[in-house]
């Protein structure tokens, strides 16, 4: 009866070490799959060549962009606050393609509040994300706004998003832009900015561009 027992747990305890070996393979076998997933294939040298040309080869979305071309009168309406009046200003915006056609410089030139106002825009279409990219500096700040999102046919419209820098609050705010390619001679930009309570949003500029003739 003794030899029995004892043959009988023996046998346990060989099945519970034959267990944990399997699950101790097993988690071996799930650590290395992982391993394997989040190691990213290094494609070959014609392949990365292929991606790299794909990437600065400008194309339809490039050539949208430099249909705007050119000097442009605009007519700019911004709001302080939700119940703010707004105020209006006129500007005048020279927009160029550079670097072989890849990114569209614009030069803005107005007055803002009595003062003269001077700003600097680029807008790029990025062939790999699949986005558009805007950035923005002028002569009232020291920082650089950047902002990108996606084309929509239907609207004729870009609508851009990031964090913006709100220097009279401290902090950064979330920030809007929608650009609308009316025709070919007009176009419609918005902003939207962050309702101080967080909440919401609200419109802060609108400008309205004709080309100039």
């Amino acid at each position: 009866m003794k030899k029995i027992l004892f043959a009988f747990l023996a046998s346990g305890i060989l099945m519970v070490s034959c267990k944990e070996k399997e699950d101790d393979d097993d988690k071996d076998s799930k650590k290395s799959e992982v391993k394997k997933e989040e190691t990213p294939t290094m494609p070959d040298s014609a392949t990365m060549m292929k991606n790299w040309m794909a990437y600065m080869t400008p194309g339809d979305m490039h050539a949208m962009i430099a249909k705007s071309n050119g000097t442009w009168d605009g007519e700019t309406t911004m709001w302080m606050a939700p119940d703010a009046p707004p105020t209006i200003s006129k500007s005048v915006a020279v927009n160029k393609m550079v670097l072989g056609g890849r990114y569209q410089v614009s030069e803005h030139k107005g007055e803002f509040s009595g003062m003269p106002f001077e700003g600097m825009a680029t807008l790029a279409f990025d062939n790999t994300k699949k986005v558009f990219i805007s950035t923005w500096i002028d002569n009232m700040g020291s920082g650089i706004m950047k902002l990108e999102g996606p084309w929509d046919a239907a609207s004729k419209s870009i609508t851009l998003t990031g964090k913006v820098v709100d220097c009279m609050m401290g902090g950064e705010t979330n920030m809007r832009e929608v650009f609308k390619m009316v025709d070919d001679d007009h176009q419609v930009l918005e902003m939207y900015s962050a309702t101080p309570d967080g909440k919401g949003e609200f419109k802060t500029m609108e400008i309205k561009y004709t080309r100039k003739k």
